[in-house]
């Protein structure tokens, strides 16, 4: 951990030292110790080297920008389906109501996923069916950018997971099994945040404190910074830490789930229970969060298998 100081009056702020694991480091024992360490921390580390190239991810944002400047009412067109599809306006999720007593989060969306057909008995499933997509007489190649990025992402969250297997004694494709990341549900969400400070001394958040909720979060942001984590969420009081953004990187999250999979209560001395929370604003940042059947697992009580079942099924 370390201090920064702004110009002007303000005062020091805290940023948080998290691990970063290279992707092309052919030495895979110590990207498994880093991962090790990371999850011992915060549960939050880097990847670079990930294979998806600076200019893409440029493009990428490029695109997003043009989304979130188009008028309101085109923007509603597309409003978010039962099937979590399509554009999310601001303030319609609270994400920390304790302390969101005024409006929801200072921020809009867009959620893309696994695109499936209507007609296909897959659709009848939780978070699964088919996209909705702006016009392409609107924003042309949209589309296919977001289809490009989202497959390119789930890419690195899968070599992400074989890490995450090594690291839990596992075989290193475990999480490549169909019932597991072969069909995840996975989601791209493209955020934009209103251009102002948050205030938590009145309730005003770019995003809430929350943890995730699935088994990991890439995490792809432009230069400002603004996301904040909390390493001990008990503390009393709370300090949280900013996490600077590295250009062409990812911040992994790991989430919920992954502890619920380890058998480990909120606390442990291994997985810890991590909150997130945007404090100072954040014009334009991109997420890929992986979900995988969250309600069937947890009604399951499922543990991987290099844990202790304690009553649970191992998946």
């Amino acid at each position: 951990m370390e201090n920064q100081k702004q110009s002007g009056p303000e005062p020091p702020i805290k940023v948080s030292t998290i691990n970063c694991i290279d992707l092309s480091n052919p030495d895979i024992g110590e990207s498994v110790a880093l991962l090790k360490q990371a999850c011992l921390d915060c549960g939050f580390f880097y990847v670079v080297n990930h294979g998806i190239s600076q200019e893409f991810m440029a493009e990428v944002f490029a695109q997003s920008k043009k989304f979130f400047y188009l008028p309101l009412n085109e923007k509603l067109k597309v409003l978010r389906n039962e099937k979590h599809r399509g554009y999310t306006p601001m303030f319609d999720e609270v994400l920390d109501p304790d302390n969101q007593v005024h409006a929801g989060d200072y921020k809009e969306g867009y959620y893309i996923g696994v695109d499936v057909p209507e007609n296909d008995p897959e659709s009848e499933k939780p978070f699964n069916g088919p996209n909705v997509w702006p016009a392409d007489g609107v924003l042309p190649g949209w589309r296919q950018t977001m289809e490009k990025f989202h497959h390119e992402a789930l890419e690195v969250g899968k070599a992400v997971s074989r890490i995450i297997a090594l690291a839990l004694d596992l075989e290193v494709d475990f999480f490549d099994k169909p019932e597991v990341l072969g069909k995840p549900i996975a989601t791209l969400r493209l955020l934009h945040y209103e251009d102002q400070f948050s205030d938590p001394a009145k309730g005003i958040y770019g995003a809430g404190a929350h943890s995730d909720f699935g088994f990991i979060t890439l995490l792809a942001t432009d230069d400002v910074m603004g996301l904040q984590i909390c390493k001990d969420k008990d503390a009393k009081p709370q300090i949280w830490e900013y996490v600077t953004p590295i250009k062409g990187a990812f911040i992994v999250n790991l989430g919920d789930m992954l502890e619920r999979w380890s058998n480990c209560p909120p606390c442990t001395e291994f997985w810890g229970m991590v909150k997130t929370d945007i404090l100072l604003h954040t014009l334009w940042n991109l997420t890929m969060t992986v979900w995988l059947n969250v309600c069937l697992l947890a009604e399951q009580k499922n543990v991987l298998p290099s844990f202790p079942q304690s009553g649970a099924q191992h998946i």
